[in-house]
């Protein structure tokens, strides 16, 4: 019997990347079902070049006999819905926040710490992290393993597709019309996001951070290694697709530019493009539709003994979500799960 794979919410910004993506990597599925809520039903996706999906109700749909649920309808809909899919033996990769920091859930992004997944089945839920996380940690990871990071400090300069749709929306809306001399409208984000940069993702905490940033410390704590440090800022930027992050870290061992390139140089999904010249340098815009994270700006901190600054950026709905789960869905499918297709 073939692998049958659902994507729930699959009308949204990062669904859709999804079903795109699985079609590009050709993942070995029999039947790729769409779901989304009852307002969906009937609309058309793209899967491939070619293959057209109608949405089906999640609500009504029995996950019996499905293998993988890829999740990106928000914490609520995963709250409600993940664990009726896990129970019925489909493995939920989730992209929502809402599972990540439990403990019987692995946080995975495969190329950092794959080896996490071997722990799924205790709720046969796997979480994907946040999307300026998954970026950061693929960045750290070979620095982490030959130079030992104690403190990361990095500040987020994110799309606004990072809040859907909704945020793309309104930042074409709103940068026409300030040209045409409309009024602003504003729904998605605490203030203009035209010509502008909100320093305020996610809720307020007690401390003063937002929840966005202590996402990025948590996560990265419990991907990498739980001793590193981190202090994070996230703004919000006027960029559709796209994160981008200043990155400074610390190290037990000396650290300098020459020696973070070759520890770089071949791990996967990583790529250095770093010349000290006009245009040497990769920018959000330019990570659009591509899958590889990019690592710029390399230089010493001289401030601290062992420091090393650099300009991170990647496809937010590829690495950042899509890609990502994707990539555990074909580990999973490899290396624990036994039907093959």
């Amino acid at each position: 019997m073939g692998i049958r794979v659902a994507v729930v919410g699959a009308t949204g910004a990062v669904g859709r990347e999804m079903l795109t993506t699985l079609a590009e990597r050709a993942f070995p599925a029999d039947e790729v079902i769409a779901l989304a809520s009852s307002n969906s039903i009937g609309v058309e996706v793209s899967y491939g070049d070619e293959a057209v999906l109608k949405v089906q109700n999640l609500s009504d749909f029995d996950f019996t006999g499905t293998d993988i649920a890829l999740f990106s309808a928000g914490g609520k809909i995963s709250a409600e819905f993940a664990p009726k899919a896990a129970a019925a033996g489909c493995v939920v990769i989730d992209n929502s926040s809402h599972f990540r920091m439990d403990e019987d859930v692995p946080l995975v992004v495969p190329e950092v710490n794959a080896e996490a997944l071997a722990g799924y089945a205790a709720r046969n839920i796997i979480a994907n992290p946040n999307c300026s996380t998954a970026q950061m940690v693929m960045a750290l990871k070979p620095l982490h393993d030959d130079f030992t990071i104690k403190r990361v400090v990095v500040s987020t300069y994110q799309s606004v597709s990072g809040a859907g749709r909704p945020g793309m929306d309104e930042l074409f809306n709103q940068t026409r019309a300030v040209f045409v001399n409309d009024p602003l409208t504003r729904e998605e984000f605490t203030k203009e996001i035209s010509f502008n940069c909100i320093p305020h993702i996610d809720s307020f905490l007690d401390d003063g951070f937002t929840k966005e940033e202590w996402k990025m410390t948590v996560e990265t704590q419990k991907i990498l290694d739980p001793e590193i440090e981190v202090v994070a800022h996230c703004v919000r930027v006027p960029v559709f697709i796209g994160h981008a992050e200043a990155i400074f870290i610390e190290t037990e061992e000396p650290i300098d530019e020459t020696m973070a390139r070759e520890a770089m140089a071949d791990f996967p999904g990583l790529i250095v493009i770093d010349h000290r010249l006009d245009e040497g340098y990769v920018t959000p815009k330019e990570s659009a539709g591509e899958d590889a994270v990019y690592v710029s700006r390399m230089r010493v901190d001289p401030t601290v003994e062992n420091g090393l600054v650099f300009w991170c950026v990647s496809d937010n709905l590829r690495k950042g979500a899509a890609l990502n789960a994707v990539q555990i869905a074909e580990v999973m499918l490899q290396n624990h799960l036994n039907r093959a297709a």
